[in-house]
Order: structure tokens, then sequence, then C-alpha cells
């Protein structure tokens, strides 16, 4: 790293030169330091939602919802479940519940606790 150069504008400021391969290695570590923050804030949320209670998912639907499954097919794929079988179970259309899993329609509070029920886990995973 090079000495950066000082130089004071005709209005008294002073301004500081450096090399822009370190103006964007600053601006990149900047970047990385927004990232950060936002990564804790989402932390501290998640958190201060389990201290009051919030939803606590088994690590492999988080996983799963990480890499893009909704809620729904998450939890449906953990408990090893089938849209059919569990059309079977619910009385609940196939069609319907592969509009539910790619977030074409939304379920009833009805239709949420029989999938809930069928898939042996908590409402609130569902909502």
């Amino acid at each position: 790293m090079s000495a950066p150069q000082i130089i004071r504008a005709p209005s008294g400021e002073e301004l500081v030169v450096l090399p822009r391969a370190e103006y964007e290695a600053l601006l990149e570590r900047a970047d990385h330091e927004a990232e950060y923050i936002d990564d804790v804030a989402i932390y501290d949320a998640r958190k201060a939602e389990l201290a009051a209670g919030g939803v606590v998912l088994p690590p492999e639907v988080s996983a799963a919802i990480l890499r893009g499954d909704s809620r729904l097919k998450a939890i449906r794929k953990w408990r090893d479940e089938t849209q059919l079988h569990l059309e079977f179970k619910t009385g609940i259309g196939q069609g319907y519940l592969s509009d539910l899993e790619n977030g074409r329609r939304t379920g009833t509070p009805e239709t949420i606790e029989k999938l809930a029920g069928a898939l042996n886990v908590p409402k609130e995973w569902l909502a």
C-alpha cells in the first residue's frame, strides 16, 4: 500500500488521493461490511423472534428453504410425503397443493390447519 497523498482544496477542505486499486479495495470492503451488518440484523431479528416464542423449524427444512423451496414444500419433503399422498390424507387437490407450494395461491386458515395436521407440524410452521 502506498502512502495516500493529502491535498487541500481552495475551500480549505482536505482531500485524499490514493491509487485506484486501493480505492476499489476500500469499496469492496465496505460492501462486505454492509452485507455483514445486514446478516447481523437478520440474525438478531430471528433470535428475538425465537425468544418471543417464534417458529423453530428443523435444520433440514431451513436448508431446503434457503435452497429456494417454499415452507410447505420443504416441510412436505421433510415428512417424506408426495403431493398425491397429501391430497389423499387431506382431500385438498394436488393442483391446489402445487399452487400453494409455488406461491400462486394462499391457503385459507382451514386449509393450513388440514395440512399441518396431515404433516404433523404446528400450523404456525405453515403460516
